[in-house]
Order: structure tokens, then sequence, then C-alpha cells
């Protein structure tokens, strides 16, 4: 009978550890997501003309989120590659928001966003944003 009950409590410990440990990752995570910051790209200009400028000078990192807003009749905001911006081109399977009111999170590196309506990316409007 001694050993029926020492299973009990065995059981009831490993099933205490597994929720605490829950728990702790709710909280690490939690933690994480609260340190995030969000970024309005353009500030209150939004995405246009010009914009490469915007990101001189800010600290970003890893999880920080960008919002791109613009007119969508006009606009859209392509999530490319180094060569895709330096060229001003979409590479194959290049995610293309097209909203108006887009969020998007940073990977840790540099994240390069353009917008490929025609002659906009030549005209300044992109971005390359290094994310710590």
């Amino acid at each position: 009978m001694a050993a029926a009950g020492q299973l009990v409590l065995a059981g009831r410990s490993s099933a205490a550890v597994a929720a605490l440990g829950l728990l702790l990752l709710c909280v690490l995570l939690h933690g994480q997501a609260a340190e995030s910051a969000v970024f309005n790209v353009g500030d209150r200009g939004g995405w246009g003309m010009g914009a490469g400028s915007w990101s001189k000078g800010k600290r970003f990192k890893a999880g920080d989120v960008l919002v791109f807003k613009y007119d969508s009749s006009a606009h859209n905001v392509v999530a490319v590659d180094a060569a895709g911006y330096k060229g001003c081109t979409t590479p194959r399977g290049a995610k293309v928001y097209k909203s108006g009111s887009d969020r998007v999170t940073l990977a840790r590196g540099t994240n390069y966003f353009i917008c490929n309506s025609p002659s906009h990316c030549q005209a300044g409007m992109k971005i390359a944003v290094t994310a710590a």
C-alpha cells in the first residue's frame, strides 16, 4: 500500500513540475513580447517617397514591428533580399503587402523593403532596417 501512495505523490509532483514549467515559459514569452517595440515607418508621413532615411538613428531588435501606412491604391510594401533592394526588383516568391496598414515583424539581421509600383523604389521608396 505504501508503494501505491508514493506513486500517487510522484504523479502529483510531476504534474506540478510540468505546470510550473509551462507557467515559466508563458512568463518568459510574455516578457519577450512586451519588450518588442512598434515603429511607424515614415513617422506621421507614413510609407512614401524618400522613406529611405527614416530608419537612420533608430535601434531595432528582432521581434520589433514595423507598421507601414500608405495609400494602397498607389503603393505597396515588398519584403525583398539585398539584391532586390539594390536593384529595385521583386524576387520570385517575395512577400507583397498591400493593405495600406501592414505590420511586419523584424527578423534578426538586415530586413529590406521596397515599393514595387513603377519607379517608386528608384525614387527612394525603400528602406533597409537592421535588427540586432
